[in-house]
């Protein structure tokens, strides 16, 4: 048994779509053009900046899924390079913030939904949250069933998405093209605004760089992808540079319609867009919306459930969670993280930490360029099937710094001490695991229990895969 290769560029496309386009370009623009003083020319330029960011990012992760070509290679990279203890540490950060955050999505979507029938007041909490479990684990069952069927369901919601920003983006482009007066005063003495200083620029960048997440979905399910030494880099450069074009033309057709001030006070900006421009169909428009979270839910699973399944066949988690059904999926994994969310759903309080794993998330970042680096001086003539531009190393490297530390010197608070303090945890934990490893004998016979059970067989040794000339 193992992970099978269904993956081709239309799907490897798909997926990335419907894991990058979320609902941060209805609420991130908010913050953006707050934080650039109004400046409609710093506003748009730092969206197209950090568009360029994510691109240079995802390829020099892109470096790291050719040369291990496995499910969750960025685990097997960390591990060959620092050692167990920071693979593990990657792996804990993320899948708190995928449970976290797979938690949250389905409380909003279920929100979304069930607020049609309550309008004037706010939906019951437990309505919401017995609406947002049934959604979770539909994504669970429909995980289940294998990449394959997962790939399409996120192929129609990456139409969706597509269908609702292109609306948005052309209709803009007809009125700017028309050329209202109403519509084209808003771009006239643009560059007559007001200059942001370096600390307003870096909080928009912050504001703006979590829109353009979801390119790791790639790294992550390396070994489903049909030949990722070619498919993974060029669907990363065709991918985010059209979701960089999309994002500045929806942005551009907001400023169009709407005022910068209407802008900043708007809690949802494709809702307002929505009822300004096509008022009688915008409950239509509002489904659609919610599509956006549909898919980053649907994303996260499958990356979380791969995390899982890398981890487990690293020896650091059970070996139950490696092993595969009939679909070639894998199930224990899947049903585990679909608890764990359920976990945060009903507890809706422990979504809130999920902002104590961000200084996390860019460490883990960093490291794996310190690791590309290091990897290169080491052993030069490993053979590289895609090589990244090496200044794009480097710029990752300071991005990842600037991410880190700009909101620890700019507005120093505790949250930082719990976010370093979390990382102190992950670092406890392996110890722990790596002790329990020692006395696994005992749970032996739980394993086999669970495998009759779900009737999972486990899955082919990764190391396979892997050139042999990696250094341990």
């Amino acid at each position: 048994m193992k992970l099978l290769r269904t993956l081709g560029f239309f799907h490897v496309n798909m997926l990335l779509l419907s894991a990058t386009l979320g609902t941060g370009i209805f609420v991130s623009p908010k913050g953006v053009l707050k934080y650039s003083s109004m400046n409609i020319p710093v506003f748009l330029s730092i969206w197209a900046g950090c568009g360029l960011l994510s691109i240079m990012n995802a390829l020099c992760l892109a470096e790291i899924a050719t040369i291990y070509p496995v499910n969750g290679s960025s685990y097997y990279f960390l591990k060959r390079t620092f050692g167990s203890s920071i693979a593990f540490l990657s792996v804990w950060i993320k899948l708190f913030a995928h449970f976290l955050a797979i938690g949250s999505q389905c409380l909003l979507i279920a929100s979304s939904l069930i607020q049609c029938f309550y309008s004037g007041c706010p939906a019951p909490e437990l309505a919401k949250k017995c609406l947002a479990l049934a959604i979770l684990w539909s994504f669970g069952i429909l995980n289940a069933q294998g990449m394959k069927i997962d790939a399409w369901f996120n192929t129609i919601i990456s139409f969706m998405k597509l269908s609702v920003l292109c609306l948005i983006s052309l209709t803009g482009i007809v009125l700017l093209v028309i050329g209202k007066k109403e519509n084209v005063s808003r771009f006239e003495n643009a560059l007559d605004a007001e200059v942001p200083n370096f600390s307003q620029i870096a909080d928009a960048i912050l504001q703006v760089y979590y829109s353009y997440l979801g390119s790791s979905i790639l790294i992550v399910l390396a070994g489903e992808i049909k030949t990722p030494i070619e498919t993974i880099p060029k669907a990363l450069i065709y991918g985010l540079s059209f979701v960089t074009v999309l994002y500045l033309l929806t942005n551009i057709s907001y400023l169009t319609v709407l005022t910068p001030k209407e802008i900043i006070s708007s809690d949802s900006i494709g809702v307002t867009w929505m009822n300004r421009v096509f008022p009688s169909i915008q409950w239509i428009i509002s489904l659609l919306i919610s599509a956006f979270l549909l898919g980053s839910t649907s994303c996260g699973i499958v990356s979380a459930s791969r995390i899982f399944y890398s981890a487990s066949q690293g020896e650091q988690f059970p070996l139950i969670y490696s092993m595969l059904n009939d679909h070639h999926a894998p199930v224990i994994a899947v049903i585990q993280i679909v608890i764990l969310s359920s976990v945060a759903v009903i507890s809706s309080n422990i979504i809130y930490l999920l902002k104590y794993i961000g200084i996390g998330a860019w460490f883990t970042n960093l490291l794996h360029m310190i690791a590309l680096l290091k990897l290169r001086y080491q052993n030069p003539d490993l053979p590289r099937p895609y090589k990244v531009w090496l200044p794009f190393i480097f710029g990752s490297i300071a991005s990842s710094l600037f991410l880190i530390f700009t909101p620890v010197i700019q507005s120093p608070s505790i949250e930082h001490v719990y976010q370093v303090g979390f990382l102190f945890c992950g670092l406890l934990c392996y110890w722990f695991q790596a002790n329990l490893n020692r006395h696994a004998v005992c749970f032996d016979k739980i394993t086999c229990y669970c495998q009759l059970l779900f009737n999972v067989s486990p899955s082919e040794d990764p190391e396979k895969l892997i050139p042999s000339s990696n250094p341990d």
